[in-house]
């Protein structure tokens, strides 16, 4: 039995792609407000992707901690939901092919696992590798979201218009991917969404839309994400109305503010990506945050 397998969707046999992108992104790692995976799912959408190659769960999946969903009506078992990572095949706006790695990062095998990632992507041609994430930082809601990056690549790196950091942190599947699709000679970057701190346990469709635009710039694809922008504009409105009702908010808020715009004037790029300095503290905000959502949710 091999460790993937090609979906009958394709009838057993790899695509002929002309150099597509890989875009990565496999739960379990670090993703304030699950940015990354609302971003993922507007990527399945927008491309209409369909399963291409589906990884074999027992070779890299602990089902101990990742159980098996099991849909049970009227006492009967009419499927088990077994999650494994897959890459999905999907089209742009522009019909440009745009391959997707999605579902849980495996919990054993990891360098097995990159290997045969590299070996598909070297089959289908792909000319670079994206792979998204999210962090949460101290930084106001009411600035754009910015995007730090990560790539072995130095070169490939400086071209880059995102947030470079300089930090030791335990690294998730996506950083393994990079090295490993360098090392075969293919173009690799992390994308990393910055979400405020007072958010990062709730939904924030800004850091997705802003990974979505960065993933379009950096990978010369075209996606739609016009809900995803029209969410964050709801969403703002609705933060900006629970912190004007709070002289302690507003203080915080308009800190976080001076001191982006400090950075991001001074240099024209800041060089901290994961946040090297303390937070201010957000965690009564971000209660409040939740129940006034919860309260003020509409759909």
């Amino acid at each position: 039995m091999t460790d993937y397998r090609i979906s009958p969707n394709f009838d057993g046999k790899l695509p002929t792609l002309q150099q597509p992108i890989l875009v990565a992104m496999l739960t379990g790692w670090i993703d304030a407000s699950a940015a990354a995976a609302a971003a993922m799912e507007t990527l399945i959408t927008e491309t209409n992707a369909v399963t291409l190659v589906e990884f074999d769960g027992d070779t890299f999946v602990d089902y101990r901690a990742r159980r098996p969903l099991m849909q049970l009506r009227e006492g009967v078992i009419e499927k088990l939901d077994w999650a494994a990572p897959k890459i999905m095949l999907g089209h742009d706006t522009n019909n440009e092919a745009v391959l997707l790695l999605t579902g849980p990062e495996p919990d054993s095998r990891w360098n097995h696992f990159a290997t045969c990632v590299v070996e598909l992507c070297e089959q289908l041609k792909v000319r670079r590798m994206l792979g998204m994430g999210a962090y949460p930082i101290a930084t106001p809601h009411t600035r754009a979201a910015k995007i730090s990056c990560t790539s072995p690549d130095a070169h490939l790196s400086s071209l880059l218009p995102f947030i470079k950091s300089s930090v030791d942190v335990p690294a998730g599947m996506e950083a393994v991917l990079e090295q490993a699709l360098f090392n075969a000679g293919i173009q690799s970057v992390g994308l990393w969404a910055q979400v405020p701190h007072y958010v990062a346990s709730m939904s924030y469709p800004a850091a997705a839309a802003a990974l979505i635009a960065a993933v379009c710039d950096t990978g010369g694809i075209s996606i739609n994400a016009d809900a995803l922008r029209e969410q964050a504009g709801v969403q703002r409105e609705r933060l900006d109305q629970l912190v004007r009702g709070n002289s302690e908010h507003l203080a915080m808020l308009s800190q976080l503010e001076t001191a982006f715009d400090s950075m991001h004037s001074e240099t024209g790029m800041p060089t901290s990506g994961f946040g090297s300095g303390p937070l201010p503290s957000g965690d009564e905000l971000a209660a409040e945050l939740e129940q006034f959502l919860r309260d003020n949710q509409t759909d």
